[in-house]
């Protein structure tokens, strides 16, 4: 059966998260309905990583095997017809070999977090930004996410439902820049590593957002890494602003 990889971008507001639930909402089932009307009978498209409820994608990757050989082109045109009216697009289509897997074949993933600071609420970009009304201390969050970076024992960041086998990861790079807007700024937090735990980065950048705002000195963020407890993180951020933004291999199916 063919492989075929796709390069994914979704609003997820309106879903319950990437994995198939029952009588909820999915991309995942969304795109495997969509497939459905190409081909009968069941598919299992199978993701980078499985977002939670409300977290989007900008570059998202899955793959799929089908029965028919499709002119990659073709496919992706008849998906996102089939996929409307779901705010899910599919960016790109490629045939792939068939040891190669959207999860497994990965060897980092990046994550976008866009924090919008003014007093106004957002209204353009409502549900696609974390809205917080003060503005915060940039270099202070720089020195708090640095010592982040490396190979650590991330128990403090994970949610306590993570079923990752072990807590340990390497944080290869947490860039966070500002950016003037009306009346306020953005704040945009990207953070790159081979894999993640489960709310490791909305656990990251609500303790940021701490150290930001003044609440946290940049060298708690290290004392709460190093106790290796869930209760000394700061407040884990709410999903509105976070993006499944790239996944990366050694060879990338789509260049």
């Amino acid at each position: 059966m063919p492989r075929y990889a796709f390069q994914i971008e979704y609003d997820g507001s309106p879903f319950a998260g990437w994995q198939r639930q029952i009588n909820q909402p999915s991309v995942q089932g969304s795109i495997e309905a969509a497939l459905a009307r190409l081909e009968p009978g069941p598919h299992s498209v199978i993701a980078a990583g499985r977002t939670d409820a409300g977290v989007h994608a900008s570059a998202q990757v899955a793959h799929v095997d089908l029965a028919k050989d499709w002119d990659t082109y073709r496919l992706s045109e008849a998906l996102n017809h089939h996929l409307r009216p779901h705010p899910i697009a599919i960016l790109a289509c490629e045939r792939v070999s068939d040891d190669f897997h959207a999860r497994f074949s990965a060897i980092e993933r990046r994550y976008a977090f866009r924090l919008m600071q003014r007093r106004a609420p957002p209204t353009f970009e409502c549900g696609q930004v974390w809205h917080i009304r003060k503005p915060l201390d940039l270099d202070a969050m720089r020195a708090g996410a640095a010592h982040l970076i490396g190979h650590h024992d991330f128990t403090t960041y994970r949610s306590t439902f993570c079923q990752a086998k072990s807590p340990e990861k390497t944080m290869d790079e947490i860039t966070i820049e500002a950016h003037e807007i009306a009346r306020g700024m953005e704040y945009r937090f990207y953070l790159r590593a081979r894999s993640f735990l489960h709310n490791q980065v909305r656990s990251i950048v609500g303790t940021l957002e701490r150290v930001g705002a003044g609440s946290w000195a940049p060298e708690r963020v290290k004392e709460a890494l190093e106790a290796r407890d869930r209760a000394a993180c700061g407040p884990v951020c709410p999903p509105q602003g976070l993006y499944l933004a790239g996944v990366g291999y050694p060879d990338d199916p789509f260049s």
